[in-house]
């Protein structure tokens, strides 16, 4: 079995940064690509940014380019999420997911393996 455990959220104001972080436990290998994914209030989730098992290759929205960077430290068991110049839109719940083969997907029906999600508001 494999976890991801999300962190790093909060309250931040906007125009801030923030860097979330996936900590995957356990049967790590069950976890190649990794990718985030968010959604806000009343909206489905949404794709943000996925990244390759070696960190070669990684995928970002076009809504949240230049502003979402994805990255992995696998000797850490780590993903992570950093979000330049937060906007009030970018409020909602941030969940990383794992699948155990193949590059990044945009679609949350190819990955596996959830956190629970980790909240982000962002205020004006």
């Amino acid at each position: 079995q494999v976890t991801l455990v999300e962190s790093g959220g909060g309250l931040v104001q906007a125009g801030d940064s923030l860097r979330l972080t996936c900590t995957i436990s356990g049967r790590t290998e069950y976890v190649a690509a990794m990718a985030w994914f968010r959604q806000s209030t009343g909206k489905e989730r949404e794709f943000v940014s996925g990244i390759s098992d070696n960190g070669g290759y990684t995928d970002v929205a076009e809504s949240v380019k230049g502003r979402f960077f994805v990255s992995r430290n696998n000797a850490k068991n780590e993903a992570y999420l950093d979000v330049d110049i937060l906007k009030p839109e970018d409020t909602g719940v941030y969940y990383c997911a794992g699948r155990a083969r193949g590059y990044p997907s945009q679609s949350e029906e190819d990955y596996r393996t959830w956190g629970q999600g980790t909240q982000v508001t962002v205020s004006s």
